[in-house]
């Protein structure tokens, strides 16, 4: 694993990669189609800052206020989203962050292992965004690399389940580190090499 401090760099990176990708949705690209089967843009945005907001929660002994897939975007969602981002830093930033028992859908996690599925969670849905709008040149790709080197001497199978990883498929020869990734959690390459997987 990460060392810790290397961990939280890795997010901050993350969040700075999926900001700048956030900040360039256009007014009619919130309705388009993403990687993420069912999702669209604005719907891939909200899991996001749901995600960041109760992390957020979980790392400051507060309360979220709803759950992850509430509508946490309003009228405002490039404000919403940068506004989660801060608080999620911040948060990670804190003193004994890593130290806390995170408790997230998967269960109650050590501090290391929930910063790693959170870095994934931002890294990957922000690796979707960029390319459901067309800003793959915004992906941080050595960020991808890093993080497809964690996964594997990790392991993930406990995790590939419906909703979370799917079984690994093949990438190309000489594939992008971001679709590198994305078929080691199971992405569809073909239909995201089209712009839109499932």
């Amino acid at each position: 694993m990460n060392e810790p401090y290397d961990v939280i760099d890795r997010i901050e990176r993350s969040l700075d990669m999926t900001r700048a990708i956030v900040s360039q949705i256009s007014e009619t690209q919130w309705t388009e189609p993403t990687p993420c089967a069912d999702w669209d843009v604005r719907e891939v945005v909200n899991h996001t800052v749901g995600g960041m907001r109760i992390f957020t929660a979980e790392l400051t002994g507060n309360d979220a206020g709803a759950d992850h897939e509430a509508d946490w975007l309003g009228a405002d969602p490039v404000g919403q989203f940068l506004d989660a981002a801060a608080a999620d830093r911040s948060a990670w930033r804190q003193p004994g962050a890593l130290s806390t028992t995170v408790q997230i859908s998967l269960g109650a996690l050590p501090g290391p292992m929930a910063a790693v599925i959170h870095l994934t969670e931002v890294l990957v849905h922000g690796v979707d965004l960029a390319v459901a709008t067309g800003r793959v040149d915004l992906i941080d790709q050595q960020l991808c690399a890093d993080l497809l080197a964690t996964m594997r001497a990790m392991g993930v199978d406990a995790y590939r389940m419906p909703g979370v990883f799917g079984p690994e498929v093949a990438a190309h020869p000489g594939a992008a580190p971001h679709d590198q990734l994305a078929a080691f959690l199971g992405r569809d390459l073909e239909r995201m090499s089209a712009g839109v997987a499932s």
